[in-house]
């Protein structure tokens, strides 16, 4: 049932170029919203000045809106009534909540130094023991506290979790537990003042009012932590309620290894510079932990929002295949009308992609041939090897496809079919087909034979787009005069 008071928040930090992972993450979420008819938040979380830059913050804006997800709150030009929506502008609101935590007796300083940290914890090791912070500071007397910072010690701020378990209800793995021994106290505050990302995106989830947090599964560990931190923000009147979690199932890569942002097949940009179509991308990545039915695959991006409930999400694992991926990208291809696919693929016609000169690409024939490359492209990239024999002064020859069409007696094969070409009807591509077909005959061949030194005579390669046709675009002249210089190359 939708419910328009549902808000979720897609909030990734700028740094390097965007993932996979990450656009699955912010399709569930945009998907939930626009079933909900609710609010999608993006939120950008840069906190991290050594690794967040500029140029990654205009890279996410620029990949969401390629993708075409749209926000009802963020950044840029959009904002909203939770504004400022990046965390390097909202220093002053974590200063003031975790001064409030302090005051209330639900945080405190922690003056451990590393050292002594490492020393507890290896003891605990050896003891068989957790071996997360162990609460030390947890009590200090006043006068210990004194004495700590006249020796010149640093002080981090630390939660203080309950001595109890925390239980909740994941959206997608059903009721979980957490006992105390495994959630220790936890820094939120940096010694320097800054504040830590176990403060600052639970206090932002609170203040912008989500209400289902939808994340990956390797933040899981973090969520009895969020959990008692809301806790204490109701008590401080700074939240009003817990969101509910849903943790989504990992995305592995080669070897079953879970996908990472170093892993080549993870880059976004990967996909969008191999000219993956939005639609074709998404429908494919919805697939990684969700389905739509138990016999279909394939769908629209509209399709989805209506279905998608994320209780439908699967807990295990999903393999990223990338052949799968490219499977359900073409079909998105043959579903675009034949204009918006030539207009889709323009941008590969023209350089860097090309390697033809500008002035050389004839817009009437990329036309007349995109009919017939539609249904022959895998990616938007693949259309340059499918129609360069048109656009370049004389195909370039794929060696391995020369050598293995001019068997036996080209030469008497190609002179044939050039003279029955000569007199066929060139706006009829079965005329065409007829002289080559006829050509083959007298030579004793069928027309898949008779017409292999005729295809790479005229483009390059031994398969590509329907032949016929493509001679009638190319036109008589072009056609004849290839087939000229493929004699000629026959006779040197």
């Amino acid at each position: 049932m939708a419910n328009a008071n549902v808000r979720v928040r897609f909030c990734p930090s700028p740094t390097g170029n965007p993932h996979v992972g990450l656009v699955r993450t912010a399709l569930f979420n945009w998907a939930f919203a626009r079933h909900h008819g609710g609010t999608f938040v993006f939120r950008i979380e840069d906190t991290d000045a050594a690794r967040d830059s500029e140029e990654s913050y205009q890279q996410l804006l620029d990949s969401l809106r390629w993708l075409g997800f749209t926000w009802d709150e963020g950044p840029d030009e959009v904002g909203g009534p939770h504004a400022p929506y990046r965390q390097s502008q909202r220093m002053d609101i974590y200063k003031d909540v975790a001064e409030k935590l302090l005051a209330g007796g639900y945080a405190y300083h922690c003056f451990c130094t590393a050292v002594e940290l490492e020393a507890r914890r290896d003891a605990a090791r050896l003891a068989g023991k957790p071996s997360g912070y162990d609460g030390t500071c947890r009590n200090l007397s006043a006068e210990r506290i004194e004495r700590y910072r006249a020796e010149g010690r640093e002080s981090i701020v630390r939660f203080k979790m309950p001595d109890e378990p925390i239980t909740f209800t994941d959206l997608v793995r059903g009721e979980l537990t957490f006992t105390p021994d495994n959630v220790p106290d936890y820094g939120i505050v940096r010694a320097n003042g800054a504040p830590l990302y176990t403060l600052v995106n639970p206090v932002d989830d609170a203040l912008m009012e989500i209400t289902h947090v939808l994340r990956g599964e390797d933040l899981l560990s973090s969520t009895p932590r969020q959990i008692a931190l809301y806790k204490a923000l109701i008590e401080l009147g700074i939240a009003q309620e817990i969101p509910a979690f849903g943790h989504l199932p990992y995305v592995m890569g080669e070897g079953n290894k879970k996908l990472s942002k170093r892993d080549p097949q993870a880059s976004l940009n990967l996909y969008r510079e191999r000219g993956f179509l939005p639609e074709g991308l998404l429908n494919y990545l919805s697939l990684l932990g969700w389905s739509f039915s138990a016999d279909q695959d394939l769908f629209t991006i509209e399709q989805m929002v209506e279905k998608f409930d994320i209780a439908d999400v699967n807990a295990n694992p999903a393999r990223f295949d990338l052949k799968k991926a490219e499977a359900i990208n073409a079909d998105h291809i043959r579903m675009l009308d034949v204009k918006a696919f030539a207009e889709a693929c323009e941008p590969w016609l023209r350089a860097p992609h090309a390697n033809w000169a500008p002035e050389d690409f004839d817009r009437a024939a990329w036309e007349a041939i995109a009919p017939h490359a539609q249904t022959r492209v895998t990616v938007l990239s693949d259309i340059t090897q499918n129609v360069d024999f048109l656009f370049l002064p004389e195909p370039v020859f794929d060696q391995p496809s020369w050598d293995k069409a001019m068997k036996g007696e080209p030469a008497a094969l190609l002179t044939t079919a050039r003279a029955k070409l000569e007199t066929a009807d060139w706006s009829d591509p079965e005329s065409l087909k007829g002289a080559v077909l006829s050509a083959g005959e007298e030579h004793g061949l069928k027309l898949g034979k008779a017409q292999a030194p005729v295809r790479v005579a005229v483009t390059g390669r031994t398969v590509g787009l329907p032949l016929f046709e493509s001679l009638e675009i190319l036109g008589k002249e072009r056609t004849l005069a290839r087939i000229d210089a493929a004699l000629a190359k026959l006779a040197a």
